[in-house]
């Protein structure tokens, strides 16, 4: 029984998912239509890249690329800034929650080696702002988060009329995290920093990459492979099954690294958005509710059900995708639950510190309404 519970507070999106998928069933009797409703290719591609960042990350790539840029600071505002970027540049690539997977744990490494007064400063805002920059930098691309990648699925547009419609928000958004890294940092350095930063600069880098060059050429080419399908250059069932024979082939271990809960937790939406769509009084009600209004319910929405459920349940009754897909980006801001990555970061800010966990609740909270507020108004100035 303490299993279950214990499954259930883990994968509580899942198990609504799944609940609202059955009791849809009840409105509309199972028939041959409900496998129209399942996306094949979002969960091919989501599958695929999940395996592929998995690879490289197993790889300890991104780790090493990190040291190599964080062993060329000389002030505590580069590091912070560096820190924060790398959340916010690789989210566009490798997904935001695989960004904060990796690069969180990294940066308590790093903070301690500063000493304990200088981390206790930077622990909170540092951790806070890589979460609004990872959930900020994976907006700007289709392969940033899992919402992106169905939404531009289902809306037809090419790759570039995306970054164009996400270039605005993205843009500030970089403004305004480089901005707060700057003054967090010169802040920090108004203390004695010269003995921490010593330390730093001393640090002896122990990451190895676990595996050779013909290895990541390998998971570069799969990425590129999944990339040119996102694109619509390579059907999906090829890219799916060159990956599965990869895997099957050269690291049978990536299938136990793969996020099947987020798989089912996007089928279980597919069988409940498909079955109320075909109760008309819904279908209806939720339509007039939402006319004129995509972003700001996509936004309300995000914020009780997070951005990757509200973006499923929401496509099924509008066509303006564009609006959908600015305001679930812009709906990962806000409470924890917003972005589903979030609680990443904070599971390990409390495995790290669980007498800090209320401090870092409040600073998140405040920082994520004033970045949602500021680029709420860049979409009123735009429209």
């Amino acid at each position: 029984m303490q299993k279950l519970v214990n499954f259930v507070k883990k994968e509580v999106v899942l198990v609504v998912a799944v609940v609202l998928a059955f009791g849809s069933m009840f409105f509309v009797t199972p028939d041959v239509a409900y496998i129209e409703y399942i996306d094949f290719r979002t969960l091919s591609i989501l599958f695929c890249l999940m395996a592929v960042m998995a690879g490289l990350q197993q790889m300890g790539v991104f780790r090493e690329i990190a040291e190599a840029l964080l062993n060329k600071v000389s002030r505590i505002w580069q590091l912070v800034l560096i820190l924060v970027m790398l959340c916010f540049f690789f989210s566009m690539l490798i997904t935001n929650d695989v960004a904060l997977i990796t690069f969180v744990p990294f940066t308590f490494i790093i903070l301690e080696l500063l000493g304990e007064e200088v981390s206790k400063k930077l622990m909170i805002p540092v951790v806070v702002m890589q979460t609004i920059a990872a959930n900020l930098g994976s907006m700007f691309t289709p392969i940033g988060n899992p919402q992106n990648i169905y939404l531009h699925g289902i809306s037809g547009m090419n790759i570039g009329n995306f970054l164009l419609l996400m270039l605005p928000y993205t843009f500030v958004s970089f403004v305004l995290l480089a901005v707060y890294c700057l003054y967090l940092g010169r802040k920090c350095e108004k203390g004695d920093t010269s003995a921490s930063l010593q330390s730093f600069r001393n640090m002896t880098t122990h990451t190895h990459l676990q595996g050779g060059t013909r290895d990541i050429i390998r998971y570069l080419l799969l990425f590129a492979l999944s990339l040119m399908t996102v694109a619509g250059r390579i059907p999906y069932p090829v890219t799916l099954g060159i990956v599965l024979v990869e895997m099957l082939l050269f690291d049978r271990k990536l299938f136990a690294k793969i996020d099947y809960a987020l798989l089912v937790t996007f089928v279980g939406f597919f069988v409940f958005i498909g079955n109320m769509g075909r109760v008309a009084a819904f279908r209806d009600f939720l339509q007039g509710m939402m006319e004129g209004n995509e972003v700001m319910t996509a936004v309300v929405s995000s914020q009780v059900i997070s951005n990757v459920p509200a973006a499923l349940l929401l496509s099924g009754f509008t066509d303006n995708y564009e609006a959908l897909i600015v305001g679930t980006n812009l709906g990962g801001l806000g409470t924890l639950i917003a972005s589903m990555a979030s609680l990443i970061s904070y599971k390990y800010v409390v495995k790290e510190n669980k007498c800090r966990k209320g401090a870092y609740f409040g600073f998140f909270t405040v920082a994520n309404v004033v970045f949602l507020v500021l680029l709420l108004l860049i979409y009123k100035m735009e429209v």
